[in-house]
Formats: C-alpha cells, sequence, structure tokens
C-alpha cells in the first residue's frame, strides 16, 4: 500500500471527529497526494486516532511500514508549554477480515512511539522549507489475513505525508538450471528460507544434490547448493538446455557438451544420445558412446611352427589391420585330418593349450597330448570386442603339421641333448639315425652330422648362446628316409664374471663423468673406491647445504602480479568444483556466504572444510580482491595459521576453500564458554597465537587486522589466525611500512602510529596482539567497552591503557602494557612473546607477578625458578596437568632440574 498513489480521497477513520484531518497537499516534488493533519495543542489530554483501511497481506510475514511526516517544534508555539507534544504513537491489529468502521483502542498492539530527527517552526513554512521526516518500523511475524494501522496522536502538531506499507520477497531466479519461484523472506531478521529448485526442461537433478537456495530476510538469493543438469541429448545455453544438434550426441547427463559423431558413425537428428555405425563398422556393449566405431581385424601373420614329439608351438605376428582397437586376441582351432581334407575333425578335449586356445594376449601357443604320426590343421584368429557382432567372412591364418619325428631336448652351454620316438610304419628294420645341424644365422647353412643308434643322442661343441637347426632321419636297408621338420634350439649363455670385475665396471661408470677433470697420476684416475667415497662426500655436502641451511622463505604480495589471475594459481591448488559438497550456509563474509561442506580428492579421504563462496553478479574487482586472499594464504603453511585446501575460479560459484574450524571465531568461542578455562589453557591459546604471528612476521608479513574475531578455533583448541583480506607486505628493512591511501581501520585493535599516519608493521601487529590478550583474558569482552572511536583514540593519545581484566595474572597485564609500548622499538618482538608465555607455562609463578617491561627477565632464556615445588607432580598440579604424570615419568623427567632443561619442543 502507497498513501501517495490515490489522489482520490483515503477516508480513513478518525476518532473523534475533530482530530485527524484529511486535506490535499503537495509533496515534495509538487505532486498531488492525500494527507492528515492535526494540530490540537492547545487543550491538554488528547486521544486523537486515524485507522488505515483493511490492509491484506497476502504470504508476507514480516511488514515494513513507512511513515513521511512533518511535526512543528513545541518551542516555536507560545502558550502550549505542557499539552503540546513531539511524539506520535503507531499502533497495528491483526484481523482475517474488514471489521467494519468501529474503533477500539483496547485491541490495537503499539509498535513504536514515533518522533521526528528534524522539527519545524512557523518561519521554516513561511519559507516553505519542507522538513520532511522518514521512519521505518517492522511488523511480524503477522499469523492472519490481513491487519489495520493506527496512528495516535497525544497533542502533537503534525502532518502525515505519506504512509508506504511494504514486505520483501526474493524474486524468481533461474541459478544452475533450477527454478526459484518467487519466495517472500521469512518472519525473524536472521531467518534463511530454504526454497527446492525445479530442473528447467530437459534438465534433471544431480544425483544426490538437489538444488536448493536460501532466500535472506533481506530479500536477497543467498549461495546456491546442488544443481540440475542437461539430460543426455540436451547441453547447456545460458539457463535453458537445448538439444545437440544433428551429427552430435550426449551420451549422458554428467557430460557438459555435446560432442561431435566419433569416426564411422552417424546420427541424423536432434536430441541424440549415441551416434549409429556406419556398415561393416560395429561398437562393442561395453564401449562407450563415445569411442569410433570399429570393425574385426585382419587375419594374424607369419605363422610358424615347430614340433617337439607329441607338442607343437605357433608363433605368429599381429594382423595388419586390428579394426581400430586395442583389445585384439587370438583364439586356436585344432583339426585332425586324414589324407583328403573333408575327413578333419576337431581335436576334441584330449588336446591342451598352453596358455589358452582363446583369449590369447600374447602371440604363440602351444598345443599338447597330440598323437605321434598324425596330420593336422591348426586356425589361429585374431579376435576383437566386435568380431562377434560381424556377419563378414572370419580371417585366419592356417597352417598343416604331420608330427612324423616330434623332438625334445636338454639344453647347455655347448652341448643339446635330443630323444625321439621311432616310426610306426618304418620302410624296414631302423639301423641307425642321423642327426643333420647347423647355425641358424650361417649364410652358407653349413651343416654337420651325428649318428645314433637308439633314438637318442647328445650333439656336442657347440657356440653358447647360439641358434641351432636340427633334422632327423631314418636308416634302413631301403635306404635313408626324408628328414623330419626342423627343430630350432638355442645354447645357453656363457657364465658371468667375477663379482669384483662387475663391481669394478660400476665405478668406473660412475667416476667417468669427472675423468677429464682429473690428472693423470690423480689417485682417483686408478682406484674406484676412493672415487666413489669422493662422490658420497660430495652428496653429503649439497644433503648439509639444502637440508640443513634451507633458504629462508619470503611473502610475495599478490597485487605486484599484472594479472592477479597467475598470481592466485601459482600460489593456491585449483580444486575440481565436484569434488566440494557444499552442505549448509554457517555466516556471511565480505563477498558472499560462507558454508560448511566436504572436500573429496582422488585416492585420499573427505575431510571437513568451510567453503567462501562469492556472491552472484560480482564485478571483476570483486572477483579479484576475493582471490586476493586465497593468494595470500596460499603462501603460508605453519600449524597456527589457517591452511588454505584451494580455490575454484573456473566454476561457479567462484569459492575459496580452507579447513574447517568447528569451534569458529575465538570471541564467539569465548563468550559461548565465559569462565570455563584454566589460565594455563588462555595461555596456551595466546600461545598458540604469538607462534602464528611470529611465523608470518619471520616471513615478512604484516597482518593489519589481528583480533580475536580473526582467530579461529578448531575441536582441539588450536588457535589460527586467519583473515587476511588486509594484510600487506613489508620489506627487509624492520623499519619499513606500508602507507595506505584510505579505507577502514579497526581503531580499537590498532597501534597509535597506524592510526595516525596510517603506517603498519609488525609492531604495530604486536599492539593489536596486546589487545587479542585482553580478549582471551576478558573472554570475549569488547575493547574500551563502549567509548567511541574517537575517544579510544584521544584516551591512547593521553596514556591510558586498558586496565587488567578480572581475574588476569598480573605478569600476563605486565606483557599486555608491553605490547602497548607508545614507541613501537620498544615493544617486544614475537619471538620473545613466544618464549615469554613459555616460561608462563613451564613455571606458572610467573604470571604472579609484574616483571616490568620487555626488558624484564622474563626474556632471559635461563633455567625458571623451580623452588616453590618440591616434586614434578606437584607442579604439574599446579598447571592443572596432574593426569599427565605418568606420561612425564615414563619420558624420564622424574626430577624438577629435568623438567628445567626440557625445551617446547
Amino acid at each position: 500500500m502507497d498513501s501517495k498513489a490515490q489522489q482520490t480521497d483515503l477516508e480513513w477513520i478518525s476518532y473523534p471527529p475533530n482530530g485527524w484531518e484529511e486535506i490535499s497537499g503537495l509533496d515534495e516534488n509538487y505532486t498531488p497526494i492525500r494527507t492528515y493533519q492535526v494540530c490540537q495543542v492547545m487543550e491538554p489530554n488528547q486521544n486523537n486516532w486515524l485507522r488505515t483501511n483493511w490492509i491484506e497481506k497476502g504470504n508476507a510475514q514480516r511488514i515494513f511500514v513507512e511513515l513521511k511526516f512533518t511535526l512543528r517544534d513545541c518551542n516555536s508555539l507560545p502558550g502550549v508549554v505542557g499539552t503540546c507534544k513531539e511524539t506520535f504513537n503507531l499502533y497495528y491489529q491483526e484481523t482475517d477480515s474488514e471489521v467494519g468502521r468501529s474503533l477500539r483502542e483496547n485491541q490495537y498492539v503499539k509498535i513504536d512511539t514515533i518522533a521526528a530527527d528534524e522539527s519545524f517552526t512557523q518561519g521554516d513554512l513561511g519559507e516553505r522549507k519542507m522538513k520532511l521526516n522518514t521512519e521505518v518500523r517492522i511488523i511480524g511475524p503477522l499469523t492472519r489475513r490481513g491487519f489495520y494501522l493506527a496512528f495516535q496522536d497525544v497533542g502533537a502538531c503534525i502532518a502525515l505525508v505519506s504512509v508506504k506499507v511494504y514486505y520483501k520477497k526474493c524474486w524468481s531466479i533461474i541459478e544452475n538450471l533450477a527454478t526459484f519461484p518467487d519466495t517472500v523472506t521469512g518472519s525473524e531478521f536472521s531467518s534463511l528460507v530454504e526454497v527446492e529448485g525445479v530442473c528447467v526442461n530437459d534438465a534433471e537433478e544431480e544425483a544426490d544434490n538437489s538444488p536448493k537456495m536460501h532466500c535472506s530476510a533481506e530479500g536477497e538469493w543467498l549461495v546456491p547448493i546442488g544443481k540440475c543438469i542437461c539430460k543426455a541429448g540436451f547441453h547447456q545455453k545460458g539457463d535453458a538446455c537445448e538439444p545437440c544438434g544433428r551429427g552430435f550426441y550426449k551420451s549422458s547427463s554428467q557430460d557438459l557438451q555435446c560432442s561431435r559423431c566419433p569416426a564411422h558413425s552417424f546420427n541424423d537428428r536432434e536430441g541424440s544420445w549415441r551416434c549409429d555405425c556406419e556398415d561393416g563398422y560395429y561398437r562393442a556393449l561395453s564401449d562407450p558412446a563415445s569411442v569410433a566405431c570399429t570393425r574385426p581385424p585382419s587375419a594374424p601373420q607369419n605363422l610358424v611352427y615347430n614340433i617337439n614329439q607329441t607338442t607343437v608351438s605357433l608363433e605368429w605376428s599381429p594382423p595388419a589391420d586390428t579394426g581400430g582397437r586395442n583389445d585384439v586376441t587370438y583364439r586356436v582351432v585344432c583339426r585332425r585330418c586324414g589324407w583328403e581334407p573333408e575327413e578333419c575333425v576337431p581335436c576334441g578335449l584330449n588336446v591342451g593349450y598352453s596358455p589358452a586356445q582363446s583369449g590369447l594376449v600374447d602371440t604363440y601357443v602351444s598345443i599338447v597330448d597330440l598323437l605321434a604320426h598324425a596330420n593336422y590343421t591348426f586356425e589361429v584368429e585374431a579376435v576383437n570386442g566386435v568380431s562377434d557382432l560381424s556377419r563378414t567372412q572370419r580371417l585366419f591364418a592356417a597352417v598343416s603339421i604331420a608330427t612324423g619325428q616330434v623332438i625334445k631336448e636338454k639344453v647347455q652351454q655347448r652341448s643339446i641333448q635330443l630323444s625321439w620316438q621311432e616310426p610306426r610304419q618304418p620302410n624296414g628294420v631302423i639301423t641307425e639315425y642321423e642327426i643333420k645341424y647347423y647355425e641358424k644365422d650361417q649364410k652358407d647353412r653349413v651343416y654337420s652330422t651325428v649318428r645314433s643308434k637308439s633314438t637318442s643322442a647328445t650333439v656336442n661343441n657347440l657356440k653358447p648362446s647360439t641358434a641351432y637347426v636340427f633334422q632327423i632321419r631314418a636308416f634302413t636297408e631301403a635306404g635313408y628316409g626324408t628328414y623330419g621338420p626342423r627343430l630350432e634350439i638355442t645354447t645357453k649363455e656363457e657364465a658371468t664374471g667375477s663379482i669384483q670385475s662387475s663391481t669394478t665396471h660400476f665405478f668406473r661408470f660412475t667416476c667417468a663423468f669427472n675423468y677429464a677433470s682429473f690428472d693423470s697420476v690423480s689417485p682417483l684416475r686408478s682406484d674406484p673406491i676412493l672415487c666413489y667415497l669422493y662422490i658420497y662426500i660430495f652428496i653429503m655436502v649439497i644433503y648439509i647445504y639444502h637440508v640443513k641451511f634451507p633458504g629462508t622463505k619470503t611473502y610475495i604480495d599478490p597485487e605486484t602480479y599484472e594479472d592477479p589471475n597467475r598470481a592466485v594459481h601459482q600460489f593456491a591448488k585449483e580444486l575440481d568444483a565436484s569434488c566440494i559438497k557444499i552442505e549448509r550456509v554457517i555466516g556471511a563474509g565480505e563477498f558472499g556466504e560462507v558454508c560448511s561442506g566436504r572436500l573429496k580428492l582422488p585416492g585420499k579421504r573427505d575431510v571437513s572444510v568451510a567453503i567462501k563462496t562469492l556472491k552472484v553478479g560480482y564485478t571483476e574487482k570483486q572477483r579479484r580482491d576475493f582471490l586476493c586472499e586465497a593468494s595470500i594464504m596460499g603462501q603460508f603453511d605453519h600449524p597456527n595459521v589457517v591452511h588454505l585446501e584451494g580455490v575454484v575460479t573456473r566454476g561457479k560459484p567462484v569459492m575459496i576453500v580452507i579447513e574447517y574450524m568447528e569451534n569458529g571465531s575465538l570471541d564467539g568461542f569465548l563468550r559461548k564458554h565465559d569462565g570455563q578455562f584454566t589460565v594455563i589453557q588462555l595461555v596456551g591459546m595466546l600461545r598458540g597465537i604469538a607462534a602464528g604471528m611470529r611465523y608470518l612476521s619471520d616471513m615478512g608479513y604484516v597482518h593489519r587486522d589481528l583480533a580475536a574475531r580473526n582467530i579461529l578455533v578448531n575441536s582441539n583448541l588450536v588457535c589460527k589466525v586467519s583473515d587476511f583480506g588486509l594484510s600487506r607486505v613489508i620489506d627487509d628493512d624492520p623499519e619499513a611500512v606500508y602507507t595506505t591511501t584510505g579505507g577502514k581501520i579497526p581503531v580499537r585493535w590498532t597501534a597509535p602510529e597506524a592510526i595516525q599516519y596510517r603506517k603498519f608493521t609488525s609492531a604495530s601487529d604486536v599492539w593489536s596482539y596486546g589487545i587479542v590478550m585482553w580478549e582471551v583474558m576478558s573472554y570475549g569482552e569488547r575493547p574500551y567497552w563502549d567509548m567511541s572511536n574517537q575517544d579510544v583514540i584521544k584516551a591512547i593519545d593521553e596514556g591510558y591503557r586498558l586496565p587488567a581484566p578480572m581475574d588476569c595474572p598480573p605478569g600476563l597485564h605486565q606483557l599486555m602494557l608491553d605490547c602497548w609500548q607508545k614507541d613501537r622499538a620498544e615493544r617486544p618482538k614475537f619471538d620473545q612473546i613466544v618464549g615469554i608465555l613459555d616460561k608462563m607455562i613451564r613455571n606458572p609463578n610467573t604470571l604472579k607477578t609484574p616483571l616490568g617491561t620487555c626488558t624484564s627477565p622474563l626474556l632471559d632464556q635461563s633455567t625458571p625458578d623451580f623452588t616453590a615445588f618440591r616434586s614434578v607432580g606437584e607442579w604439574l598440579e599446579a598447571i592443572k596437568m596432574e593426569r599427565y604424570r605418568d606420561n612425564f615419568t615414563a619420558a624420564g623427567y622424574s626430577s624438577l632440574e629435568s623438567v628445567a632443561r626440557m625445551s617446547i619442543e
């Protein structure tokens, strides 16, 4: 409702009739409007009511009421002391329908008393200066169908210029291919309305990741969770899914884009999830749609055989054409034949194959248990994943073999022992056998012979590592028969030399690289052992130089990079968005929402992470500033600095993924657990923060926003420095500073020189650390309480410093005061602060007595005073760690002297 939009009478209810009066007027743009005025300031006890017409609220739960009005200053009205007012009251009444024109005061609920920021006098009206006031109030949550607004005047001179009543909603949006409808905001300021998205046409929900968004109380959509993806055959274009064109396909909703049909396939329709194979080409059932269509292979090549008694060994070469596949295997068909081809029959189950008859990967096979003196035909076929789908004639290599004399052998380096079976039907009585042999690689094929009276023989005087070919024939009264099939055998290798010889060769090899630099009389040229020792010493020198004295890592400011994307990709790991699962919104950041979720990297367990997201509609500058923090965090690696897991820059939303700190920010955690920790536990937290800051300082890095709100706490109470949005680099010069050109400064945590001159150093971080100490010891109390920033600046300049929090040991407060020295050169370094806190943990007595400035004995690294304790157990009890008594005893710390020598490590 907007009263300015109505040009005719509003006809609101006024009681009594002589109170509020409806009149016509002009707004600040001289547009005619209807207003209500009342000015019964001369008479006491005014009670003038004005009620709007009934307002139907629809789906709204929180209603905003904007009032524009003018109000006259009572001081400008003579003679009205005690009767004139400068406020009026705003009420509302919920109903399910109109209740008529009656007005009962007791049925209304007061919203607020409205006062004017600007009032006018009679002179102002004469000059036509309208001092218009605007006030907004919120009603809710509302539960009925509608409501009335009422205005009560108790004696003011006021003109109600306009009344606007509205509610907020998140407008419908398409995000991640899901439609989210107009959504009215929740009933509370902090409430988030979760909305389920509906996938657009031809899209479907991603598995176990349905699309959701949250509508905030301000009518803004927060970071999306889950998404929809285009179905198979469709690809994303803008906020819609379009079908793949002809000649393209998309086989799965998980694929991002349509792909062109693979080789030897096609389609002639839109929205295809696969392509059909051309004639003569096929796709196996296990083949994905993305592979090319293929065909069966050609026949194997160069089939050869060897016979050994009743065993035949076959070898071949791969086919010339594999059909476009890499899953070629081989299968063997064995047939035993008579004298005519049609007499061939399968070999049957009595024949064995090694390693197998089918599914062969290697190009060889042995067939055993054949019959002697029989004819066989062997066919070797190359097959692949589509061979069984093809209707074309199969291609194979074939060979026919007669197992007349199959030979077996015993092989040595210089001799081979052979044996064979006697033929079944010799042409007469066999009186001897002749063995012919020659070197396989000899060009002239000069052969030798050996004779034997039996069916065995040993051939001697052979060469080691040499291939020989043997053939045997029988001799009877009728003469010599034909030679049997060739048999190829390779003699064994000759034995190698001594170990000493091999070792010497090794040393000669390792020293060969530097022979040129040694003169002829150098012992390194003749003594391999000495050479080896020389190399060993050289390696040790390299190890000591690189491991014992590594270079110091230095922080690099990402703003020095001309291309910010190059900086983030140099220092931060790019993560695949599919590895990240957002589970819930846990807070809001400067650039967007902060969520918790899980990170699952390949080959690793999933871990809990916090995810900072960049809100929708970001500018390029916002994106650059957002990722700058990741470029900074990616350079740090310390147990007390929050760890960066990686970034997502190649998808939406843009994300920074860090380790998840279960207990959140330190200030909120302390306020939640007020008074629940021992002093030693609090000092332990402070020690962790100081250690993290020491690491950052050593890298030449200034934080500029060190505060308890920017310290995160994990489940083990480990405190880690975070939030590097304000941080800047400093030079190697310890007096170097960073000078800002503007921007907000957290005054209550910032050193005076940084406030006054905008100069930041590690010393200014030490000042901030002192404030953090005060926050920790006061369990999250606000520094300087309700003092204004200007009052804080003035008080510090005049020498004021925060007092010790309740129950804070004097030693800790003294350390705070040391951190707050006006001269930054007199403040302790973080390395000294860590040492002081370590002493306090080892010897709690140092907490009880203030020890002066930063030059106090606390900085002395000598042995702490244990005279106040009589035993290790008594000391552990004093620092609330008596449960570790057995651990100390088992580790050999049985006396206070041994404890005094214990380092922090």
